[in-house]
């Protein structure tokens, strides 16, 4: 029946992910994405071979579901505008994600509703580039960037000239420097009741602005936890989410929490919770969108560590061996996303550890074990 189908916007892992797990909720995804090879397009049935941002083809899709969710932000927003007007029902709405898309009028939406975020300006013409003296300095493309791309860490201003300059891309968003101590991350979830969900706080450990690993559930204090449950909260109730968020923050050394990153969807730092809690962030997006009950996610087990599995070469290898390897290890699972072309820092799969009580304090020794597997 039409009131069990599911439209997404996007057919990579994460709707994949979404699709695995929709049939045990007696749902069906329909997927718009540009390529046939797309992850999600093998294991849905039905499917909209379009760019995520073209809106007649969202027109389309709409035509074939009740409601739309994302699993990306590429969209363009604008042209989406007019299909919420005719009735259909994207979740979260497209209100909810209209101060979220772009970086600096994400950091604006969150100052102006009283949550903490670091130091940012505009950056629009290469004469403000005279005016910054203290580096380093933070600067992102205001829109479209992810897994560490648009992002820049400079140390003096012949690097910013040079990335200016490379790029023309104006405006870009300059952010001061964080020196965290910790990354953390939190998925938040809220229904059309207003329901809020929040999972346990995380901490993630990236390379070149790119996660590498999560651990959960992340070590830290009362206070610092109870913070990041009030600010996601906050966000999810002043936007009036339908759908699940992930919140990328900074603990400073002085116990300061920044939000780094709103990403309005399922993300990196929740899929540990496929195999560690008994309800996923896929489950849950699917259970707020589709209006049915939510419930407070339990963990199975005292901890966990995701490991991402990332490209580091170019290649069309499957790499089973490896895969093999990584499976045989104790209490390990691994996600492998089947995608047919491998290229550096492409995010090819996942694999989660589930600890015992004994093994928290491994967590890192563990993901390192799985990277020796993976990059050797």
């Amino acid at each position: 029946m039409k009131s069990k189908q599911v439209g997404v916007i996007g057919g990579g892992q994460l709707a994949w992910m979404m699709a695995e797990i929709a049939p045990r909720l007696d749902l069906e995804l329909i997927v718009q994405t540009p390529k046939q090879d797309d992850p999600a397009v093998i294991c849905t049935k039905d499917v909209v071979l379009a760019g995520v941002d073209d809106a007649i083809a969202t027109k389309e899709l709409a035509s074939r579901c009740h409601w739309i969710t994302f699993e990306n932000e590429f969209i363009d927003l604008d042209a989406l505008r007019s299909l919420a007007q005719q009735g259909v029902c994207f979740r979260p709405s497209l209100d909810a994600l209209a101060p979220l898309l772009d970086k600096y009028e994400q950091r604006s939406y969150l100052s102006s509703i009283g949550l903490p975020v670091p130091q940012f300006r505009s950056l629009s013409e290469i004469k403000d580039l005279e005016t910054i003296t203290e580096f380093p300095i933070v600067l992102k493309a205001r829109r479209h960037g992810y897994d560490g791309q648009g992002t820049f860490i400079l140390q003096d201003k012949a690097e910013l000239t040079a990335i200016w300059n490379k790029f023309q891309c104006p405006p870009m968003l300059l952010e001061e420097f964080v020196p965290f101590t910790k990354e953390l991350a939190v998925m938040v979830a809220r229904n059309a009741a207003g329901k809020i969900i929040v999972y346990p706080v995380v901490e993630t450990h990236q390379k070149n602005q790119v996660c590498r690993w999560v651990i959960a559930p992340a070590a830290i204090s009362v206070k610092v936890k109870q913070e990041i449950e009030q600010i996601a909260r906050t966000l999810v109730d002043e936007l009036q989410v339908v759908g699940i968020f992930g919140i990328e923050l900074f603990l400073t050394p002085q116990e300061t929490i920044l939000v780094n990153e709103i990403a309005p969807r399922t993300h990196n730092s929740g899929h540990y919770t496929l195999d560690a809690c008994d309800i996923s962030q896929f489950e849950m997006q699917l259970r707020t969108v589709a209006d049915l009950e939510i419930a407070t996610p339990q963990f199975k087990t005292p901890g966990a560590v995701m490991v991402n599995l990332l490209g580091y070469e170019n290649s069309n290898s499957d790499y089973q061996a490896k895969r093999d390897r990584l499976a045989d290890l104790p209490q390990t699972f691994v996600h492998w996303y089947g995608k047919s072309e491998s290229r550096l820092g492409r995010k090819l799969g996942h694999v989660t550890v589930l600890l015992k009580e004994e093994e928290l304090a491994q967590a890192t020794a563990i993901a390192q074990k799985i990277e020796s597997i993976w990059y050797e």
